[in-house]
């Protein structure tokens, strides 16, 4: 505890009142730490695991060791946030220093319910935390969604952000108007990076193939469709009030002569389309592709967050040669010994708190489902590294037996021939990016296959 008196002091002004208090007065956590502090394993490196590690190790010592299913690390950070917003990209530092601490270490090209069972990480570890997102999609359950030209946002973002999975998508841009489903925040990035000059994208991060295909991209409109109102959009965290009156100050007022013939000029143009649902993707003559898609008009019952969409009985046929679906990611299992209630995809818990496993533990999208912003995130996280914490006072999990850590599964892997990245690996892959992207006049050209990635870690 002396060495790193630091991190207990911020750990006391950081803990709950009721921590605090049963810190300073009774038996203090750190004291009954086994030799070298409790073993703490985080199962995905992205926004939510990240935040439960940093949590964990600036307050308390112990160990903790990322696993990860990709050579490389921050999840969504590097395939979901959209390449035009880089600033939302900046926690890749904090992350940086989180994975640099002495007692974080980073493991990827690791797929847990693979390469190593959640029982084996159990073994070897005091307590295991699944943070590995949701990497599903929602069905839309509609007939025609596995036509060629219908998409999931999740796909066609991975595409453009270099998700290795998603770089045989090869998406058809040869049409004029494209439909996207939902109106959350993918939404909308996928509406701008479909309709922002290529002089603008060319500077981001964005790969250079999904580029290529942007530069020909035929598509002019773009629909944003929703099955509510615009009270109940949610690609925004402005309060309501605000939103609606600049929806309608936007909707009623009259454009001057100027900004009337910039819209005239306009070569590409997006609206908002709401109360509506999709009812079936139509086909062109031969059904090989979609032509177009049908909606349901709706009228809501009730009001503000809680009106409901209830169908009028009236249709509305769209003709379009692209249909992205946005109605959400969803979490999937990972191993058959952790619980999973498929009906919300996520794992059941209790403050992060896996039911029924004690020394099992979630955070982020697989704790909530799939909400909120980074920010959200991170304080959900928090509350599941709090969770641990007083389970490690309370004794509900044991810190007085010796646990082995990475040094078993390091083992394991070997057997089985996987050959994890380390983070000194994953920044010889980063410098390759970054150097890349430099001769391209960009932030980084990433590398898109785990083979490529595999190459450049382990030379």
């Amino acid at each position: 505890m002396k060495a790193n008196c630091w991190s207990y002091v911020w750990g006391l002004l950081c803990m709950p009142a009721d921590v605090l208090l049963s810190t300073l007065t009774g038996e203090c956590v750190h004291d009954s730490f086994s030799s070298g502090g409790p073993k703490v394993c985080v199962v995905g490196s992205g926004p939510a695991g990240f935040y439960t590690a940093q949590h964990l190790i600036r307050v308390l010592p112990v160990m903790v060791d990322i696993y990860e299913r990709l050579p490389v690390p921050f999840g969504l950070v590097r395939f979901g946030v959209a390449p035009d917003h880089p600033e939302v990209k900046n926690v890749i530092n904090t992350f940086t220093q989180t994975a640099k601490h002495s007692n974080c270490s980073f493991y990827g090209n690791v797929n847990v319910g693979k390469d190593v069972s959640v029982e084996e990480l159990k073994q070897a570890y005091h307590a295991v935390i699944l943070s590995y997102g949701a990497e599903g999609n929602r069905s839309m359950g509609v007939p025609g969604e596995d036509l060629a030209g219908v998409y999931s946002a999740k796909d066609f973002v991975g595409w453009y952000n270099g998700l290795p999975s998603c770089q045989k998508l090869s998406p058809d841009l040869s049409c004029e108007t494209a439909v996207i489903l939902g109106q959350g925040n993918v939404a909308v990035d996928v509406a701008r990076i479909l309709l922002s000059p290529i002089d603008i994208l060319k500077k981001t991060d964005i790969t250079q193939p999904a580029l290529a295909a942007l530069a020909e991209s035929q598509v002019r409109r773009v629909l944003i469709v929703g099955r509510r109102g615009p009270i109940q959009v949610a690609y925004v965290p402005r309060p309501r009030k605000r939103l609606t009156e600049l929806l309608l100050k936007t909707a009623l007022e009259v454009p001057d002569e100027k900004e009337q013939e910039r819209r005239n000029k306009a070569s590409r143009m997006w609206a908002f389309r709401f109360f509506r649902s999709p009812v079936e993707i139509l086909t062109n003559p031969d059904s090989s592709r979609i032509a177009g898609i049908r909606l349901a008009v709706n009228r809501l019952e009730g009001s503000g967050e809680r009106a409901r969409a209830v169908l009028t009985g009236e249709v509305e046929d769209v003709s379009c040669g692209l249909v992205i679906s946005s109605i959400g990611y969803k979490s999937i299992p990972i191993d058959p010994s952790v619980p999973f209630d498929s009906r919300q995809a996520i794992v059941p818990n209790k403050m992060g708190r896996v039911q029924q496993a004690t020394g099992l533990y979630c955070s982020g999208w697989l704790k909530t489902g799939p909400t909120g912003v980074i920010a959200t995130t991170m304080n959900n996280s928090f509350d599941t590294a709090r969770s641990l914490m007083e389970d490690m006072e309370s004794g509900t999990v044991d810190i007085s037996a010796a646990k082995p850590g990475s040094q078993s599964i390091n083992s394991l892997l070997k057997k089985r021939g996987v050959k994890p990245v380390i983070f000194s690996d994953w920044e010889k892959i980063d410098s390759v990016e970054t150097s890349r992207g430099e001769a391209r006049g960009k932030p980084r050209e990433k590398l898109l296959t785990v083979e490529e990635m595999l190459q450049v870690a382990h030379k």
